[in-house]
C-alpha cells in the first residue's frame, strides 16, 4: 500500500516566483527583437533583465485582497459623506475652485498613466518589470475612478465639474498636465518610466497628495481626504518603482548615465511646471490654509529631493540642471498664476477672486520678501478698479509657451520685474517659451514638440473660427455659471442658502 505524501506548502519566496518570474517564457518562433522592438532604440543598455528588483514582493493576489480592502473603506465613506450632506461641510465654496483644477488635471493624469504602464508592460521584455507596470497601471486607473467618484457628489449641486473630460482636452490651463502626459505616453517605455516614476510620482505626488489632502482635512472635505490617502499607500510603493528604475539603468551599464541624467533634467522641469497649478491651489483656493506652497516645497521638495539625488550621486547623478531656477521661482510662481487665472477667468471653468485683506495679510507672513513688494500693490489696484465698476479683464489671447503649453506669465528667475519670454526659430517658425528649461528641452527634440497642440489657438480654428460663444459651447463651458469671479456667483449663493438652511430652525 502506498503511503501518501503530504505536498510540502510552498515559502514566501517560492510562491513569490512562481506568481512573478515563472510567469515568462522564452520565445520559440519570433526573435525578442521582433516582440520587444522599442526597448533598444532609446539607447538603453540592459545585460541582465533578472537584475532587477521588485520594491514591494508582492504577489498579485496578495495584491487585490490588499486592495479590495481599500476599495470596501473608501465607498463606505463616501456613502457617508454623500448621504449626510458632506458637500455643506466644506468651510467655503471657493474651496470647490481647487477641487474643479484637480478633476480637469490631475484625474485625467492619473488615466493616462494607467494606459502608459499598460504600453510599457508589454514593451519590457524583463518578468519583473511587467508585473510592476502591470500593478502599477492597474493602480492608477483605480485611482482615477475613486477621484471621479468621489467629486461627482459635488457635481450634483455646483458648477464646472460637469464636463471635465472634455476640458481636460480642450482648456487652456488643463493643457500643461495633458501636454505632460501626452509627452510621456509618446517617449520610449524607460523615459516613461522615469517621467511617471520620478517626475509624477515623485516630484508631484509629494507636493500635491501629501499637502493638498491635509488642505482638504482641515477644509471639511472628507471625500478627497479618502481618495487621497487611499491612493498615498499605493503612492509610496510607485516611487520605490521609480526609483528602483533609475537604479536599474544606471547599474546595467555605464553608459546610461548621460541618458538617464538628461531624462532627469527634463522630468523635473516639465513637472515643476505643472507644479504651478498645485501651489496657487495651496496658497489661494484652500479658505483655511494647513502651509504654503514656500513651507510645502521645503519640505516635500527641497528636503526629500536633496535626499534623493544625495543618494543617485554614487552612480553619478547629480541635481536636476533646473533645480536652482525652481528655488528661485517658489516665492513668485503662486501669486503669477493666481494673476493669470483671475485675469483670463472668462476661459476657466472655475471662479476666481481677489484675495481678501485677510488672505493677503497670511500671504504677506509666508512670503515676507515677496508679497508686499511685487503682488499685494497688483491686487490692491485690481481692488480698485473691481470696486470702480471696470474690473480688470482680460479677452486678449496669451502667448503660450511650446513646450508646457502655460501663457508666458512668469518672470526671469533673477529679475522679478521681468517677464520671462524665450524664442527659438526651428525651420522658419519662430517658437516661444516661458523659461530656459522649456526652451531647452525643446532644442533637444525640436521634431516632437512643432507637433504639439496648443489650446488658445483654437478659437481662431474649426470650429470655432474667432467665435468666443462658440468655444465655449465646444468646451462645454457655460458662461456665467462655471466661469468668471467667485463673488456673486451661483455657487457662493447656492452654498450660503444651503448652509444656512442646515444651520438654523427657520
Amino acid at each position: 500500500m502506498d503511503t501518501k505524501v503530504t505536498k510540502k506548502k510552498l515559502g514566501l519566496k517560492e510562491k513569490y516566483r512562481f506568481l512573478t518570474r515563472d510567469l515568462g517564457w522564452e520565445p520559440s518562433y519570433h526573435t525578442k527583437d521582433e516582440i520587444f522592438p522599442y526597448v533598444n532604440y532609446e539607447g538603453i543598455k540592459v545585460h541582465d533583465w533578472d537584475k532587477w528588483e521588485d520594491p514591494f514582493r508582492l504577489t498579485m493576489d496578495a495584491y487585490w485582497k490588499y486592495q479590495a480592502e481599500k476599495e470596501r473603506k473608501f465607498y463606505a465613506i463616501i456613502d457617508a459623506h454623500a448621504q449626510n450632506n458632506g458637500h455643506l461641510n466644506i468651510t467655503d465654496a471657493r474651496y470647490l475652485s481647487a477641487l474643479k483644477i484637480f478633476l480637469q488635471a490631475i484625474s485625467p493624469g492619473e488615466y493616462a498613466a494607467h494606459k502608459g504602464f499598460a504600453r510599457a508592460g508589454r514593451e519590457f521584455p524583463g518578468v519583473g518589470t511587467m508585473v510592476a507596470c502591470q500593478m502599477q497601471s492597474i493602480d492608477e486607473i483605480r485611482h482615477a475612478q475613486t477621484q471621479i467618484h468621489a467629486m461627482s457628489n459635488y457635481n450634483k449641486y455646483y458648477n464646472g465639474f460637469h464636463a471635465f473630460a472634455d476640458q481636460r482636452d480642450r482648456i487652456w490651463y488643463t493643457s500643461v498636465a495633458r501636454s505632460f502626459f501626452d509627452d510621456s505616453m509618446s517617449a520610449g517605455p524607460f523615459e516613461f518610466m522615469i517621467a511617471i516614476g520620478f517626475s509624477f510620482e515623485y516630484v508631484l505626488t509629494n507636493l500635491l497628495f501629501v499637502p493638498f489632502m491635509s488642505g482638504a482635512a482641515y477644509n471639511g472635505d472628507m471625500a478627497t481626504v479618502t481618495f487621497g490617502f487611499s491612493a498615498q499607500s499605493d503612492e509610496a510603493r510607485h516611487m520605490t518603482l521609480g526609483l528602483e528604475c533609475i537604479k536599474f539603468m544606471l547599474e546595467q551599464d555605464p553608459a546610461n548615465l548621460p541618458i538617464v541624467q538628461g531624462w532627469i533634467d527634463k522630468w523635473f522641469w516639465r513637472g515643476f511646471r505643472v507644479l504651478g497649478l498645485v501651489s496657487t491651489m495651496m496658497d489661494y483656493m484652500l479658505p483655511k490654509r494647513v502651509m504654503s506652497w514656500r513651507e510645502a516645497w521645503n519640505i516635500y521638495g527641497v528636503e526629500n529631493g536633496s535626499a534623493l539625488f544625495r543618494d543617485l550621486a554614487r552612480y553619478g547623478i547629480r541635481a536636476p540642471k533646473g533645480w536652482d531656477d525652481a528655488e528661485k521661482a517658489i516665492d513668485h510662481m503662486s501669486h503669477q498664476f493666481m494673476l493669470g487665472l483671475y485675469q483670463w477667468s472668462f476661459g476657466t471653468s472655475f471662479h476666481s477672486w481677489i484675495p481678501c485683506d485677510e488672505d493677503m495679510d497670511w500671504l504677506s507672513k509666508k512670503y515676507p520678501d515677496t508679497f508686499d513688494k511685487y503682488y499685494r500693490p497688483r491686487w490692491d489696484h485690481i481692488k480698485k478698479l473691481a470696486a470702480a465698476g471696470t474690473p480688470f479683464k482680460n479677452y486678449g489671447l496669451a502667448k503660450l509657451c511650446q513646450t508646457c503649453q502655460l501663457p508666458v506669465v512668469f518672470t526671469e528667475p533673477d529679475d522679478p520685474t521681468m517677464s520671462c519670454h524665450r524664442e527659438a526659430e526651428y525651420k522658419g517658425e519662430k517658437y516661444h517659451f516661458c523659461s530656459d528649461g522649456c526652451q531647452d528641452i525643446f532644442a533637444n527634440e525640436p521634431e516632437k514638440y512643432i507637433q504639439a497642440w496648443l489650446p488658445m489657438p483654437q478659437l481662431f480654428q474649426e470650429p470655432n473660427n474667432g467665435d468666443l460663444a462658440a468655444w465655449m459651447d465646444w468646451v462645454s463651458l457655460k458662461d456665467g455659471l462655471d466661469n468668471g469671479d467667485y463673488d456673486g456667483s451661483q455657487d457662493q449663493q447656492n452654498f450660503q442658502q444651503w448652509r444656512g438652511m442646515a444651520t438654523s430652525n427657520q
